[in-house]
């Protein structure tokens, strides 16, 4: 228990301090922001800075520090201090300067980010990934929530789990589609204060519970310690441990939803809380669903190898019963469709801006997400053939979400060097999360119990992980001081600062 409350306040204190030198290196100041430069009632909104909170809360959450901090505290208590000092030094750093750089550049969206930073062939190998990854995003965070309520509401029948998809998928197409303040500004504030509810619920229970009722929950049985092991004895924490536990930690998928939020602020000054401290608050929720997880295996090891989704159910019984287990199921849900449904809406914006597709008109936005849904529905036909299926889709989303946070580090350390600001804050961690994807795609194999890779020994996929990490970050550096005073902000953008006027309508 000590570990776990010590982890929070080290969260907590992260983002006074941590943060705030973060923020110091990007220097916020007061010119216009893309919602005012670039406004078109579409996608470039102002909305209010509590909304945006809300709203970036909601984008880059999902089901990971729920769900996959149920599964990732298999690792052992360790998790209690790698979810801390992962996600203050990477995961909230690579979504604050992802948002900035965004920001800075009228709301460009990653790929045009990652051209800016390191030209037209890493950019091309890069869209082509993340677009396949957005499309498994959706394709994931459809059936999950479909999964679990249908779980709730009709255990085992096949047929109320195609209705269920169907609706959520109805729900992402018009969430899409329509502008950011009509579906999403409106309902997020209320899902947001949902998932910190049932989150605070859980909190206050497993409190309760361990000071008065079962104090010994949280102090590891012998059981447990033997799962654990066995456990790591097939997963080993380097790297399976950050691939398991992304959202919490560090995650590539935020970096695609940064630059929907950086459309609709009215000022840089709202980027740290927005950026860093949404992705703190989320560290909180994975750390609260993690001892949540250690206290049920511990009192209930025979749930140790049961489905995670199975397991989240019986955890909200167990700590809040009846109806208030429900809701806080539900807000796992909406959890999962609230990240679904902006990964849908970011992937049309890249494809918008791959393309040059103006969004203002209605059928512009109807003819980019045609292809998406054909495609999306293709893999919700094949995911849901069979548990294996599923299971597939589920471990290329988990890797190739941090083969995307190592691109995203990569490139906005770049970034920093080509403005002569400390990009060690962002390339250390990227250099990190290369080796673990490197040693991962390496080591995983089918024997290993994982997607398809080269099955490689551990030994030489750490290896080869250090050589490929370090030749990584020496070509960041070096491409980074090459470039100072070539990646410019926006021309148009400096001239109307300059002048103190803004354009008359975006161009």
């Amino acid at each position: 228990m000590l570990l776990f409350l010590i982890g929070i306040a080290v969260l907590v204190a992260g983002y006074h301090f941590y943060g705030r030198f973060i923020e110091r290196i990007l220097e916020p100041d007061g010119r216009t922001t893309p919602a005012k430069l670039c406004a078109d009632g579409v996608d470039y909104v102002i909305l209010p800075h509590w909304k945006n909170m809300l709203i970036q809360l909601l984008n880059i959450a999902g089901v990971g520090p729920v769900i996959g901090v149920i599964l990732g505290i298999k690792f052992g208590p360790v998790v209690f201090l790698i979810i801390p000092i992962g996600n203050i030094i990477g995961g909230a750093v690579h979504d604050y300067v992802a948002g900035m750089m965004s920001l800075r550049h009228k709301g460009a969206n990653l790929p045009a980010l990652v051209r800016m930073a390191t030209g037209k062939t890493v950019y091309g190998i890069f869209s082509v990934f993340m677009c396949l990854l957005l499309l498994l995003v959706v394709a994931v965070f459809i059936n999950i929530p479909a999964n679990l309520i249908r779980n709730l509401i009709a255990p085992g029948s096949t047929q109320a789990l195609w209705i269920i998809i169907a609706i959520i998928f109805a729900y992402y197409i018009v969430a899409t589609i329509f502008p950011v303040d009509k579906i999403i500004g409106a309902v997020y504030p209320i899902f947001g204060l949902m998932l910190l509810a049932g989150t605070l619920a859980i909190f206050a229970s497993i409190i309760w519970d361990f000071s008065l009722h079962t104090p010994d929950m949280m102090l590891e049985t012998q059981e447990l310690k033997s799962l654990f092991g066995k456990f790591c004895e097939s997963n080993p924490i380097l790297p399976c441990l950050f691939v398991t536990i992304a959202c919490g930690i560090l995650s590539g998928f935020h970096a695609t939803q940064s630059p929907i939020i950086a459309r609709t602020m009215s000022s840089e000054f709202e980027a740290r809380s927005s950026f860093y401290g949404m992705m703190i608050v989320e560290g909180i929720i994975a750390m609260v669903w993690s001892a949540a997880g250690f206290a049920f295996y511990n009192m209930f090891p025979e749930w140790f190898n049961v489905d995670s989704t199975k397991v989240l159910i019986e955890i909200t019984k167990h700590f809040l019963g009846g109806w208030m287990g429900v809701m806080t199921v539900i807000a796992v849900v909406i959890l999962a469709i609230t990240s679904g449904d902006t990964a849908m809406r970011s992937l049309r914006l890249s494809l918008a801006e791959m393309f040059g597709i103006k969004q203002v008109k209605f059928a512009n936005r109807i003819f980019l997400c045609l292809p998406i849904i054909a495609i999306v529905t293709g893999l919700l036909f094949w995911s849901n053939m069979g548990a294996e299926s599923f299971k597939y889709l589920w471990n290329y989303f988990a890797w190739g979400n941090q083969v995307l946070a190592s691109f995203t580090l990569v490139s906005v350390s770049v970034w920093l060097y080509s403005r002569r600001k400390p990009g060690w804050v962002t390339l250390l961690p990227g250099m990190f999360m290369t080796f673990i994807v490197t040693t991962f795609i390496l080591w995983t194999s089918l024997e290993h119990k994982g997607p398809y890779g080269l099955g490689l020994d551990l030994h030489t996929s750490y290896i080869a992980g250090v050589v490929v990490a370090l030749a990584v970050g020496t070509a960041a550096f070096v491409t980074g001081k090459r470039r100072i005073g070539m990646i410019p902000d926006d021309p148009e953008y400096i001239e109307a600062v300059k002048n103190g006027s803004e354009p008359s309508k975006p161009k």
